[in-house]
């Protein structure tokens, strides 16, 4: 029993040492997940890998060519949780930011998307499923609520960034932070 804390130990204490490890690794798929808490609220970004987007989408009626502009933009299965916030939190995913490689990245409004899919005739019922699957663009979370969807970064494959998300709970700011996550690969 005390070899197996002792081993324990070992292997918390590396992925602690290592900024850019993510919280955990999928062993099926290789998906990886990072994940914060801070000031109550619980963050959560985990790959959905291009092949696992490419099916969703091509499943609900998109085209194989639209399939991919979507699938290779970065996609991750997004968690935001308000576990003990000191209220209720609201959140635009326009005051969130994305920087990479020390530089600001502005993520593409669900509503851009939404535009680009019509002009290049992705059914109406399709676009509908993707409108459902996305992440909200702003939303209001009573302790104890939460919501999760795809959260498209529009970065390439592989590439690696810092993601701080923001929200208010009675007009103060709070801020969390996930450091060196890294896009999937192709």
């Amino acid at each position: 029993m005390r070899r197996a804390c002792t081993v324990w130990a070992l292997v918390v204490g590396m992925g602690a040492a290592q900024a850019d490890a993510p919280n955990s690794i999928d062993p099926a798929s290789g998906a990886a997940t990072w994940e914060t808490h801070a000031h109550g609220v619980a963050l959560r970004l985990t790959q959905i890998l291009p092949d696992q987007a490419r099916a969703f989408y091509i499943s609900r009626g998109f085209s194989a060519a639209d399939a991919e502009l979507y699938a290779t933009a970065c996609v991750y299965m997004t968690v935001l949780r308000n576990d003990a916030a000191p209220g209720a939190l609201d959140f635009r995913l326009a005051d969130w930011q994305v920087s990479t490689r020390g530089a600001p990245h502005v993520l593409r409004p669900v509503d851009d998307w939404l535009a680009l899919w019509q002009q290049r005739g992705v059914s109406e019922s399709a676009r509908i499923a993707f409108r459902w699957a996305q992440f909200p663009s702003d939303q209001e979370y009573e302790l104890g609520e939460w919501n999760q969807g795809m959260l498209a970064l529009g970065l390439p494959p592989g590439e690696q960034f810092d993601l701080a998300a923001r929200w208010q709970v009675d007009s103060k700011t709070y801020e969390a932070v996930l450091t060196d996550v890294r896009c999937a690969p192709r």
